[in-house]
């Protein structure tokens, strides 16, 4: 089910490169694959890798007057930008859904960009609701023919759509939280990462359980939730990562040791994700 969203226990030297890459992701693989994204137990096989790892290049956007075959609209209020990253739907492909109400044209140059990222993308539908046009990609790897699992790429995939979005409509810099990184207009308030963080739990039967994150958004994050997560042995089958605005929403089927998480871990997960989630500490803005 796709649900439409308003979206480490210690980081090293690795996870700084990460909080830094506004215009730089990293995309080594992870050590072993799973459903929907690559398992990364244990984690630290990833942080050995991330220096040496190859990079992908995203530009900072540049002013612009051409429009991916869209409607400017100026002159309307501005429709919030929508982008979702979903690894549930369906089993053999990563499907991206993008919306800016009715702004958006064919996106070849999107596609062409993620294409760049060494992936087989294809157009799968377009339709239309009360909040405009919704386009989507069926996207596999180039390489192997199969879906995307590597939180790293996951994330490139993530931040070259919206680099391209601020590109081809400067307007919706403004209202997007990379728009610091990436745009010409930074958001005009800031979201309280302590107020916009809600993080729950359930059992999603007795195999596995479903987490559900609300955050403030920023570069890396997708990469961040999945590299805490798994810092406490706990496997990410699959879910889906949404960006809407100033807000990251995602959600994973989680399990531990292939079943559902039992309330202690769940307790222990919350925790990890509310205090890495949290605004920067003094101890990391002081160095």
């Amino acid at each position: 089910m796709v649900v439409a969203m308003s979206v480490g226990l210690h980081f090293s030297a690795a996870h700084s490169s990460l909080r830094a890459m506004e215009k730089i992701i990293c995309s080594a693989p992870f050590s072993r694959a799973s459903s929907g994204f690559a398992a990364t137990k244990p984690f630290r096989t990833l942080s050995r890798r991330l220096s040496s790892s190859g990079t992908t290049i995203i530009p900072r956007a540049a002013p612009v007057t051409d429009v991916e075959d869209g409607n400017q609209g100026e002159t309307d209020t501005i429709p919030t930008p929508v982008v979702i990253i979903d690894q549930d739907s369906d089993p053999d492909a990563t499907v991206v859904e993008i919306t800016f109400g009715d702004r958006l044209g064919a996106l070849l140059d999107t596609m062409n960009a993620l294409k760049n990222l060494g992936l087989n993308v294809a157009k799968a539908n377009v339709f239309l609701d009360s909040s405009g046009k919704h386009n989507k990609f069926s996207i596999t790897k180039a390489d192997t023919g199969r879906k995307v699992e590597d939180p790293e790429l996951l994330e490139a995939i993530r931040l070259t759509i919206i680099n391209n979005l601020i590109q081809y409509h400067p307007e919706s810099s403004s209202l997007l939280a990379l728009g610091a990184a990436f745009g010409l207009l930074p958001p005009k308030e800031q979201v309280d990462v302590d107020i916009a963080t809600h993080i729950n739990i359930s059992d999603d039967g007795p195999d596995r359980s479903l987490l559900y994150v609300e955050t403030a958004d920023r570069p890396g994050l997708l990469v961040d939730l999945v590299k805490i997560i798994t810092d406490i042995n706990i496997d990410v089958e699959s879910g889906e990562f949404d960006t809407e605005g100033l807000l990251a929403k995602a959600k994973f089927h989680v399990s531990y040791n292939g079943k559902a998480i039992i309330k202690p871990l769940q307790q222990v997960l919350a925790n990890s994700l509310r205090y890495f989630l949290r605004r920067p500490t003094t101890e990391e803005s002081s160095f």
